[in-house]
């Protein structure tokens, strides 16, 4: 990975009412391992919105959500248990509309999965936001990225953006799915790192961020090298490496 990256866009409001907009997706393990290190890593890459996949869920998650948003200079927005995992943080910059906590449809023996989302305002923009992490059996997979697809389309706003642990590889038929129904932020502007998995050994792109087609991509991938963000600190967060997009919201 770089030991230094090109200058990302800073979270700005345009003259014409568009706005600039960092986004952050980042799987934290249930926040198992370093939280200060987490924090850290969160704080430097200066997000307007934080997808967070595996938030805790268990004995006091809400308290343990509140703390890394706190740490990190976020809030807590929505998701976490009520979501079974999938969560959004936000800074102070992001103006709520509404939230909404969905639970997919459950198979028998495997892990229940949801989605968070959100409609938010940056000035004058309106943005639908989800962060999902999508099961590791690949036909229930794929049916997931069909219903996060028709949640986005159902959200009443122009412009939304979706990421996640996918769970699969570029080439894989659900990454595919989401790839045509929308824009895949690596892919379309390649900035920093393209692995997400894992810090010590990355190897495999699982991690992304999407993007419906009006908004512009200025630049998306792995943060590391980015000032503040250190490989320590990557290594000792969680079992994932994060996904950073700066994005460009016309206003709708």
């Amino acid at each position: 990975m770089p030991s230094t990256l090109p200058p990302l866009p800073n979270s700005r409001t345009d003259p014409d009412g568009s706005a600039v907009v960092r986004v952050l997706s980042y799987n934290i393990r249930s926040m198992r391992d370093d939280t200060a290190a987490l924090a850290r890593v969160i704080s430097a890459c200066a997000p307007d919105l934080v997808l967070v996949q595996e938030a805790p869920r268990f004995f006091r998650w809400r308290k343990k959500l509140a703390r890394l948003a706190g740490a990190s200079g976020q809030v807590v927005l929505s998701g976490g248990a009520t979501a079974a995992g999938p969560a959004i943080l936000c800074s102070l910059r992001a103006t709520v509309e509404r939230t909404e906590d969905v639970l997919l449809p459950f198979t028998p023996g495997l892990h229940r999965r949801g989605f968070a989302t959100a409609v938010v305002r940056f000035g004058g923009t309106r943005l639908g936001v989800l962060s999902c992490h999508l099961s590791l059996q690949k036909d229930e997979r794929y049916e997931q990225g069909g219903m996060l697809l028709d949640r986005l389309a159902g959200m009443g706003v122009e412009h939304a953006v979706a990421g996640g642990d996918l769970n699969e590889r570029p080439g894989g038929r659900t990454f595919r799915r989401l790839a045509d129904g929308l824009r895949d932020c690596r892919a379309a502007a390649p900035w920093g790192g393209e692995y997400t998995s894992t810090p010590t050994d990355p190897h495999q792109r699982i991690d992304a961020i999407f993007a419906t087609k009006g908004i512009e991509v200025l630049g998306c991938g792995v943060p590391a090298g980015l000032p503040g963000v250190t490989d320590a600190d990557l290594r000792a967060a969680t079992d994932h490496l994060p996904v950073l997009a700066a994005l460009r919201i016309p206003v709708a």
